[in-house]
């Protein structure tokens, strides 16, 4: 009965680890459904303000939510709306209205937009967009699920059309190894006011390269009018709260996931292994130890002939003995 169950537990665990391993790792490598973030950026801005431009700290928002409704197992929608305030006494809300006494808002805007859940890469034909979504291209808020160091598309909603982002190294971010990322826009065309105008920008963004989530960036961008003048002179980068919270959040996520992929598989393949091991060595010994208890009862049986051949024999013996005697 033992043999048997071994070898029951045995295969199961095995049949366990190939699942664990081939299927249920890539099930759950997938974009949650129940996304709702805040990030949260810090920086310092050069607004032109009909003469020159004003520095002034800035703050910015961005809150991404999955809509699971209109999400399916391959595709997540997404609702984002950003924000961007003056900050001059570091005491702005994430936003304001347009208006704002203290006049705060520097822009504001929704967008509405559809992934896949593995890739990352952008959907157009969801079924749970809006029919007036724009229409993207590359990656969009974050890489994919084992992101490789190569370089990936990434959409820039200045310019609307996903840039090559370049691999640029691996760094440490508080204990996570993360993977540097970057594109670079010169002289790209934008509206600024329903006015054409020209965009640079260098985006540097630190990826965890298990999740594809973003863990930190920075960014510098310029817009200018046709006539050269610059209106928008901006720098900032994710607050260190935000980051610190996406850390942890990956460092998680990181944790569970080896658990499914590579914790489980192994751990289960090694215990089924040792269990059919176990299985079969007992079912072979028990087969060994009927073997040698038949050949003990063979070499029984033919004593015991023997024996009561010689006794037969040797009871006629004497009595022939007896009766010569006699």
């Amino acid at each position: 009965m033992l043999t048997k169950v071994l070898v029951f537990v045995g295969a199961f665990l095995i049949v366990l680890s190939l699942l664990a391993t081939f299927y249920a790792s890539s099930q759950v490598k997938r974009t949650p459904l129940d996304t709702n973030s805040v990030t949260r950026l810090a920086g310092t801005a050069g607004l032109y303000d009909g003469d020159e431009l004003v520095q002034t700290p800035v703050k910015a928002s961005s809150t991404t939510l999955a809509d699971a409704e209109a999400s399916t197992k391959d595709v997540v929608v997404f609702h984002n709306s950003s924000c961007l305030v003056r900050d001059p006494d570091g005491n702005a809300p994430d936003c304001v209205s347009a208006e704002d006494p203290d006049d705060r808002l520097v822009s504001a805007g929704t967008d509405v937009f559809a992934t896949d859940r593995r890739t990352g890469m952008a959907v157009n034909d969801a079924e749970g967009l809006p029919a007036d979504a724009e229409e993207k291209s590359g990656l969009i808020n974050k890489f994919p699920f084992d992101v490789e160091q190569k370089t990936y598309p990434f959409w820039d909603s200045y310019v609307g059309k996903a840039i090559d982002t370049t691999f640029e190294g691996v760094e440490e971010i508080d204990g996570l190894e993360t993977y540097k990322f970057q594109y670079t826009v010169e002289d790209g065309d934008i509206e600024i006011g329903g006015e054409p105008g020209k965009y640079d920008t260098t985006k540097t963004m630190w990826i965890d390269p298990v999740t594809g989530a973003i863990q930190d960036q920075e960014q510098h961008l310029v817009q200018k009018m046709p006539d050269g003048q610059t209106v928008v002179d901006l720098k900032f980068e994710f607050t260190e709260e935000t980051v610190a919270a996406n850390v942890e959040s990956a460092k998680d996520s990181g944790s569970r996931l080896a658990l499914i992929g590579k914790a489980v598989p192994l751990g289960a393949g090694v215990l089924g292994l040792l269990a059919l091991a176990g299985g079969l060595l007992l079912h072979f010994l028990g087969g060994a130890r009927t073997k040698d208890g038949d050949r003990d009862e063979v070499t029984r049986s033919d004593d015991t002939r023997e024996l009561n051949v010689f006794d037969s024999d040797d009871e006629p013996t004497r009595r022939r003995s007896d009766i010569h005697r006699d």
